[in-house]
This record gives structure tokens, sequence and C-alpha cells, in this order.
């Protein structure tokens, strides 16, 4: 009985020296973990075709940008316009808000010779890049038959499909005035994007107006007027990760997309690097399906096959075809 207590006061004592170091433990790896520099790894989520359908697939960057909207945001929006009892309501001119259509807009600048109504000669009352009041009222917005804001969309589909990263290189036939090539120019390293675009007034909106407006003079984008596949402009030494034509072979004749096809396989990264080409590829179906199969080999082309892509914008599906080269 003389012995127990001191039995006791050693536990005690050992039990008390055991907690403090696994204190002064635990402090130790929550200090090293926050001051861990790895990179972030982002899920992303992504569509592609398989027998027909979609399904879903998740898409991991080195970036630290998720790309794309989740299952999970998608919900989340549509919860907080429930919550919100929000509904479309007709445009009815309310007090705080001055709702002018474009053409009043467009008016008013060109009578006033700006927003702030500036006054003084003509010599010395404009900017360092003056910007015509046709883009300012951003008419160029509608130029091209489908929603503005749907070039997200297409981003968002050719991103995941061809991994996207900053170091990616991407040329774009047919850019217009930016729509789609801005979240592409965003995202890459400044000089990574290239485009080839026929259309003037196109060109001057997107330097005159997008690039300034968004902040991205700085990323340097290679825009190219052109229209005959001339991609000489561009480099010799680039070789694509992602070359995309959004809805303009079709308006080009058979012949000259084949000259561009064999121009660009050389430029396309070999395995992993992808063409795509969206409603239809009747340059190629119009020869039947061996003659196109036979061109594409000869050029190391091969056809991957019809991809759709649900868009959150157009209120459609998106239709693509992709393309890959099969020689090293």
């Amino acid at each position: 009985m003389a012995t127990q207590p001191k039995s006791i006061v050693i536990s005690v004592q050992v039990l008390v020296l055991s907690l403090s170091v696994a204190v002064i433990f635990v402090i130790f790896l929550l200090f090293s973990l926050s001051s861990c520099s790895c990179p972030a790894i982002t899920s992303t989520s992504a569509s592609k075709d398989v027998g027909g359908g979609s399904e879903s697939a998740t898409v991991e960057t080195g970036a630290g940008d998720r790309i794309s909207a989740t299952t999970e945001d998608i919900e989340w929006v549509k919860d907080q316009i429930r919550a919100n009892g929000l509904h479309m309501q007709d445009n009815i001119l309310r007090k705080g808000i001055n709702p002018r259509t474009r053409a009043q807009q467009l008016q008013d600048l060109l009578q006033y010779k700006g927003i702030s109504h500036y006054e003084g000669e003509e010599a010395t009352n404009h900017t360092a890049l003056p910007c015509p009041g046709e883009l300012l009222v951003e008419e160029h917005h509608s130029n091209y038959g489908e929603p503005w804001a749907g070039g997200r969309d297409v981003f968002e589909f050719l991103a995941h499909s061809v991994k996207l990263v900053p170091d990616s290189w991407v040329l774009e036939i047919g850019c217009g005035t930016l729509r789609v090539g801005l979240h592409f120019i965003h995202h890459l390293k400044p000089e990574h994007f290239h485009c080839l675009e026929r259309d003037e007034l196109s060109l001057m909106a997107a330097f005159r107006y997008e690039l300034p407006s968004q902040g991205l003079l700085n990323k340097r984008p290679l825009i190219v007027k052109g229209e005959d596949m001339d991609f000489s402009r561009f480099g010799s030494g680039v070789v694509y990760d992602l070359i995309y034509a959004s809805a303009v072979f079709l308006h080009m004749p058979d012949k000259l997309v084949w000259v561009g096809l064999e121009r660009l396989a050389d430029k396309l990264k070999p395995y992993d690097g992808r063409i795509f080409v969206s409603h239809n590829i009747k340059f190629c179906s119009r020869l039947g399906g061996d003659e196109c199969t036979k061109r594409l080999t000869h050029l190391g082309l091969e056809y991957v096959g019809k991809r759709t892509h649900d868009s959150l914008l157009f209120n459609h599906y998106e239709i693509w075809f992709e393309f890959r080269r099969v020689k090293g």
C-alpha cells in the first residue's frame, strides 16, 4: 500500500510529458504545412462524346484557375435565382436607368465628341487611343449572329479538350472581334495566341476596343490580317497545341481549306495537338469518306470524331469536329 501513491505520481508525470511533446509536434506540423509552396491543382469539369452522348470528365491543371462551371456552380446559380424570386420581366423603363439604344448612344457620342462632352478644338480634345463611337457602343458584339457572351462557352470546350495551360500555343482562323480569343489571351502567356483574320472592321474592334477594355494589351497577341491561309508571319518555329476555326470554313472554298490544312499540318503538335472545326466539315464529306481519309493521311492528319458541347449561353449544343496529327 505504501508504494501505490508513488506509482500514480510517476504515471502522471510521464503523461504530462507525453502530451507536451505531442502538442509541440502538432504545432510544428501545422507551421510546415502553412509555409508549403506546393502548386495548386484544380479540378475542372469537361464533357466529351461517348457513343453519341456526353459524359462528365475531370481535367486537372496546374494553372490554379478553374476554367468551366461545375455542376455545383450551376446548382448554386439556380438556387440564388429561386431564393431571390427572380423572373424575367418586360423591359420597362425605370427611374435611375438610362436605357438608350446603341443608335441613341452613338448619336450622343458623335454630337458631343465623347461621353464627357469635351469642349475645345478637334485637334486637342482626343485621347491617346481614340476609339470610334461604333466600337464604344459595342455594335460589333452583334455582328456574328450569336451571343457575344457565348465566346466563353467555346473557350471552355476547346480549353478542356487540349488540357490548356499557360504555355500552350493557340491559333484561331478567323478570330473576328475576339469573342472567343479574349478568353484564350487572358489565360495564355504573352504572344502565345495567334490569329488570322480578313475583316478590317473586326480587326479594328479587336485592337481599338476589346484588348484595351479587357486590359490585355500586355499579352501581345499576334493578330494578322489575311485571307489566303498564309501563316508565314507567325514564324516557322511555332508548334500549336490547338488550331480552331469556328464557323469559318463554311464560307471558304474547299480548295482553300485544304491548302490551309496542308500548311498547318506540320505546325500542329504531334499526337496531343488538335484541330477543331465547328458546324460541319463539308470540305471533307463532299469528297466522300475514303477520299477524305486518303487526303488527311497524306497530310499526316487523322479525323478523331464528332464532339458535342452543352453550351450554357448559346441555348443549344455546339457541334465540333476533331482532328489530330499522327506523324512526329
